[in-house]
């Protein structure tokens, strides 16, 4: 089967991976995502290569099985089923993140909430989810997201959330957008340092109300091609 795909999304892929790396979310490792706005039944996900040498000829297209289905000798990541199965199950979802974002780690190990501690983070208002995947498979695992029950699992435990922690991995975080997702894996690193650094410093933490969270997650994402544009601009050279 052969799925007609938008080279405009294409390119998005692309810069998503090139900036996540550039803003150093991302490095050897993680990926980004962005379902078909005429297929949605089908995903762009890049060949598994690192997320700064991604260019158009690495990008994917898969169902929602985790299947490629264009013809290609190139092999996806080993954790697409995150994607496929967050896809699945989330029909608002466009776009997804996965990383390993080093300040978000400790959140995860610990089951402290990342709550948000300023305006840039008002996406995480309605809390986080957290993924155990012992819960799944018990102790004989990798922490990797290998197959297609470990992603369904995954996606029953974001539930309806932006976000979801996965203990001594990382974090996966969803968005109606490849811009969205960008923004807010950049942020959610951003405030889990902000946080961490706040709960050391023995006073109480006054975090956004969950008003003033969505009220500033909506304004913020009013304003993302602001962010964006910078963004590309700084990989744009970097883009094949």
């Amino acid at each position: 089967m052969t799925v007609l795909v938008n080279p405009d999304l294409v390119e998005k892929v692309v810069l998503g991976n090139r900036i996540l790396y550039h803003l150093g979310v991302l490095d050897g490792f993680g990926h980004i995502s962005c379902r078909l706005d005429n297929s949605p039944e089908h995903f762009l996900l890049s060949a598994n290569r690192a997320p700064g040498r991604v260019t158009k000829d690495d990008i994917l297209c898969l169902d929602l099985n985790g299947d490629i289905v264009n013809p290609t000798d190139k092999r996806s990541y080993l954790e697409r089923f995150i994607h496929s199965e967050i896809y699945r199950s989330r029909p608002d979802v466009m776009s997804i993140v996965h990383s390993h974002s080093a300040s978000v780690i400790p959140f995860g190990v610990t089951g402290t909430q990342l709550k948000p501690i300023y305006h840039m983070s008002g996406f995480l208002g309605g809390g986080t989810a957290l993924f155990e995947i012992r819960d799944a498979v018990g102790e004989d695992n990798d922490l990797l997201i290998r197959d297609k029950y470990l992603g369904e699992a995954l996606a029953k435990s974001l539930g309806g959330f932006n976000c979801v922690l996965m203990r001594g991995h990382g974090a996966t975080i969803v968005a109606p957008s490849v811009e969205v997702a960008v923004f807010r894996s950049y942020y959610a690193e951003s405030n889990a340092k902000l946080q961490l650094t706040a709960m050391g410093m023995n006073a109480p933490i006054t975090y956004l109300h969950e008003k003033e969270a969505h009220n500033a997650m909506v304004t913020n994402e009013g304003q993302i091609k602001r962010a964006w544009d910078l963004w590309v601009g700084q990989v744009a050279d970097q883009v094949e």
